[in-house]
């Protein structure tokens, strides 16, 4: 397999996501890799659903990124009772100007939590659906345009189903991707006890970062190359979940996008400024999975959708593998 030679230009901004990555880090300990694909997420735009047990630190981790990028931030506690007015804001009657004016719900942050996401109704849930996918909300069939930078970050438990409301596929799919943070190593135990023994680190987090600086990153990011032959291959690692046996439902277009948008921002945090395979390898499954609709017998048998993914990885050639030349890209 043929790669391009290494670029520098991407140095600088790698460095400055290295940086908020360590200042989350400062509260969100042993996380590193979770954290990392949390500000893959970010600089593509895209919303992120933890699903993990309670306590791991799901809440901390959206609080940490929105102290550390300087972003507004709200969270809303889904509940049964949750109205979807309650989320993205109503038109108040103000009688001393004698019309109807919008107040703003906590949608109108640029870093929102959505915590517990699956207690709400489906109609509440869908009060999102709009913001996540075209960054405005429609009240009063007024609309209104959402911050930027903007980011979704809900949490789900996987654990426990009673009083639930599974979300739809269709929401499913607006997540850019799904993660976890998951138990910490004992010793990462004991210096998470230490650090809140007298006070809580994130009452001490400085920001490190500026929205400006998230907004410019974004657009940096955009700009990062990558081949035709890396499209062709992210088609078919798409096209091999839709026909995998296992499957009711594959992947969808959105997310063939979604993993074009991430490999190029993971190849940015590498220092480089072009897309290798080993980008789209690397985000595959968390890009992926929670799109894919698994058949009864598949569930029965205690198939998981991240073991779909990581099979179309294995079945798909690599391009280059097979004579395709992957071309950096021509810089002066």
């Amino acid at each position: 397999m043929t790669t391009a030679p290494e670029h520098t230009s991407s140095n600088g901004h790698a460095q400055a996501v290295d940086r908020i990555v360590e200042n989350v880090g400062q509260v969100i300990i042993g996380k590193d890799p979770a954290i990392r694909l949390a500000m893959v997420a970010l600089l593509s735009r895209g919303h992120i659903l933890v699903e993990d047990v309670p306590g791991v630190g799901k809440t901390m981790l959206a609080r940490s990124i929105a102290i550390t990028t300087g972003c507004d931030f709200k969270r809303v506690q889904f509940t049964p009772d949750l109205l979807p007015s309650d989320v993205t804001g109503a038109s108040v009657y103000n009688q001393q100007i004698g019309q109807f004016e919008y107040r703003p719900g906590p949608i109108m942050a640029q870093v929102v939590l959505a915590d517990e996401i699956n207690r709400a109704t489906p109609k509440t849930q869908s009060a999102l659906l709009e913001a996540m996918g075209e960054q405005q909300v429609t009240v009063e069939g007024v609309t209104h345009t959402l911050p930027s930078p903007f980011m979704v970050i809900a949490t789900q438990n996987p654990i426990e189903y009673e009083g639930t409301f599974p979300l739809p596929e269709a929401q499913l799919d607006r997540f850019f991707m799904r993660i976890s943070l998951g138990y910490p190593e004992p010793s990462e135990e004991v210096s998470i006890m230490d650090g809140r023994e007298a006070t809580d680190p994130i009452d001490l987090l400085q920001s490190s970062s500026t929205p400006s600086d998230i907004i410019a990153l974004q657009q940096y990011t955009d700009s990062i190359y990558i081949d035709e032959l890396i499209k062709q291959y992210i088609v078919d690692i798409a096209n091999a979940t839709r026909s995998h046996p296992d499957t009711t439902l594959g992947v969808s277009p959105r997310a063939s996008i979604n993993l074009m948008k991430g490999a190029k921002a993971f190849a940015m945090l590498q220092g480089r400024d072009y897309v290798i395979p080993d980008d789209v390898k690397a985000i595959a499954v968390p890009v992926m999975s929670h799109r894919v609709l698994l058949s009864p017998s598949a569930r029965m048998r205690g198939v998981n959708q991240s073991t779909i993914v990581s099979e179309a990885l294995e079945n798909v050639n690599v391009p280059g593998a097979s004579g395709g030349r992957i071309t950096a890209p021509v810089t002066a």
